[in-house]
């Protein structure tokens, strides 16, 4: 959970603060923002981090076979089910099941979901035995929980039985200023996946990152960094801004740049004074004239920002 801006240390103090309890966790955030990494940090500071951690992507398996894959079946109790199965809940016995995408559950099965939270006790599917289980439920959702419950597609008493601790995984827009240190981790972790030995990004290609509105989050600036990270030859990674799909939107306009509506006035100007700088090459002294300020002034900004006197270039 890379991250010092102040809404990821609010994350990392919601997240200690969770972990000391078995209660229910509901994360929210936009795609790509890492709310698995958040529960899989959730489980490793808990008291159950010796047990299993057990994720299951509700959007990503079909309704029909949902049911099956959380709460297992019996052999025979449908056409396919050959053999006994066991469900995510006995699976993660002892440890924390991480259900992502929660509100993609259909009503039914949410209904389901709810009554073992409740109870700690399930059927499988075909069968007649009750199943006792011990599990940290954590539940994950892209989808803005109360918008969802008054939409109907989200239990309402599943989200209260849910919304014991309630964590919201801020977006990468809204982070800007440590977009340096996860360019640096990636780094780290890139130079051990493809035995290099590059220490960083130049000073226009940061500048080029910190100005991006990054829609995909921090799943689109890994595959970003990546991407330029295998392409590099040298010590440091010069990015090449050019149409393609993960930097279709990065541009660098030496006459305009465009602001999403309800940024922040400070992230406002912090993306104004980055695009001016790298429109200018990253010349400073061309960046200070233009923007009317005196460089001492644009050197305290950028340090400010973390971006003077940093090991990453």
């Amino acid at each position: 959970m890379l991250g010092r801006s102040a809404p990821m240390r609010e994350v990392h103090r919601l997240i200690e603060q969770a972990a000391a309890t078995p209660a229910p966790v509901l994360i929210h955030g936009e795609t790509g923002t890492g709310k698995e990494l958040v529960a899989r940090t959730l489980h490793e500071l808990s008291a159950r981090s010796g047990g299993p951690f057990v994720a299951v992507n509700c959007a990503a398996i079909p309704e029909t076979l949902l049911e099956s894959e959380i709460f297992g079946h019996e052999r025979g109790a449908f056409t396919d089910a050959r053999d006994r199965r066991e469900g995510c809940f006995e699976l993660a016995h002892g440890g924390t099941l991480l259900l992502d995408e929660v509100a993609e559950m259909q009503p039914a099965t949410q209904a389901k979901f709810l009554r073992v939270l409740e109870e700690g006790a399930f059927r499988r599917l075909g069968g007649k035995t009750e199943i006792t289980v011990d599990v940290r439920v954590v539940a994950a959702t892209n989808k803005d929980p109360v918008a969802a419950m008054k939409a109907g597609v989200f239990r309402e008493d599943l989200y209260y039985r849910l919304n014991v601790f309630t964590l919201a995984v801020p977006p990468l827009r809204q982070r800007i200023e440590d977009i340096p240190l996860l360019v640096t981790g990636f780094i780290e972790e890139f130079n051990g996946k493809y035995d290099k030995r590059i220490t960083g990004v130049d000073d226009p290609s940061l500048a080029i990152l910190m100005s991006h509105a990054w829609p995909g989050n921090v799943r689109e600036l890994r595959n970003v960094v990546e991407r330029a990270f295998v392409g590099c030859d040298g010590s440091l990674i010069t990015l090449t801004v050019q149409p393609g799909p993960a930097l279709a939107t990065v541009t660098v306009d030496r006459d305009a740049f465009t602001v999403p509506i309800g940024l922040p006035l400070r992230e406002v100007e912090k993306q104004f004074v980055l695009h001016t700088l790298a429109a200018e090459d990253n010349n400073k002294t061309r960046t200070a004239d233009r923007l009317e300020i005196s460089i001492k002034t644009l050197h305290n900004m950028l340090r400010r920002w973390g971006l003077l006197q940093r090991p990453l270039a």
